[in-house]
C-alpha cells in the first residue's frame, strides 16, 4: 500500500472517528479531536508542498464559509452552538481526499451521480421537504457541465454527502428546518450540500492551476 493510500485511510478514519468522538466522548471530545485534526493538517501541509497553496486557500475559504453560513446566516447549527475548531481543517482533509480519489472515479459514476441527484433532489422538493436542494443542485450541475474538473466535483459531492449524513445522524450539527430569511424547508442534511465544495474548488483553484484533473 502506498503512502498516499495509507494517508487517505487515516483521513477517512479521522473524519468518521472524529465526528463520533465529538458527539460521544464528553467535554474532552471536541478539544481532542480539534488538536488531532489540526496536527494532521499541519503535517499534510508540510508533506504536500505542491498542493500547499491550494490547501491553504481551501482552509481560508472554508473558514469564511462556515462563519457566513453557520454563525451569520444560521443555516445550520453545531451541537454546542459554536464553530468547532476541527471543522475548517476538516474541510481541508476532505478536500485532499477528494483530490486523490477523483482520478479513480469510475466513468459510470461520473455519468449517473448527477442524474440520480436530479431525481432525489427533485422528489424532495416536490414533497415540500427541501427547497434549498434545487438551487444547490443547479450550481452542482453547472460546475459539472461547465467547470474544469467534473470528476472532482462529483467526487466531492458524494464524499460530502456521506460526511453530512454521518455528522447529522450523530448530532454533531443540524440544518435549520427553515432557511433563515427565506422560509424555505431544508433537509437535514440537504442532499445537494456538496455543491458548496464545487465553489470551494473553483475559488481554491486560483491558488494553484491544476492540470491532471481537468478531464471529463
Amino acid at each position: 500500500m502506498s503512502s498516499a493510500s495509507r494517508l487517505a485511510l487515516l483521513i477517512v478514519a479521522t473524519i468518521a472517528g472524529g465526528l463520533l468522538a465529538d458527539s460521544r466522548a464528553g467535554p474532552w471530545g471536541q478539544p481532542l479531536v480539534s488538536l488531532w485534526v489540526w496536527g494532521l493538517v499541519g503535517w499534510l501541509l508540510w508533506r504536500e508542498r505542491e498542493l500547499r497553496p491550494r490547501l491553504l486557500a481551501c482552509l481560508l475559504i472554508a473558514t469564511t464559509g462556515e462563519v457566513v453560513l453557520s454563525l451569520a446566516w444560521g443555516l445550520y447549527d453545531y451541537r454546542l452552538g459554536n464553530l468547532p475548531l476541527f471543522v475548517p481543517p476538516g474541510h481541508v482533509l476532505l478536500y485532499w481526499l477528494g483530490l486523490q480519489l477523483a482520478e479513480r472515479l469510475p466513468a459510470w459514476l461520473l455519468s449517473w451521480a448527477p442524474r440520480l441527484a436530479v431525481v432525489a433532489v427533485s422528489a424532495l422538493a416536490l414533497a415540500g421537504l427541501d427547497w434549498l436542494g434545487p438551487p444547490l443542485l443547479l450550481l452542482f450541475l453547472l460546475c459539472v457541465w461547465r467547470g474544469p474538473a467534473p470528476r472532482l466535483y462529483v467526487t466531492m459531492f458524494l464524499l460530502s454527502l456521506l460526511m453530512e449524513l454521518w455528522g447529522t445522524w450523530l448530532g454533531c450539527w443540524s440544518w435549520r428546518p427553515l432557511a433563515p430569511g427565506l422560509g424555505w424547508p431544508v433537509g437535514n442534511p440537504p442532499l445537494a450540500a456538496g455543491a458548496f465544495y464545487c465553489v470551494l474548488d473553483l475559488l481554491s483553484d486560483a491558488a494553484q492551476p491544476r492540470r491532471s484533473l481537468r478531464t471529463a
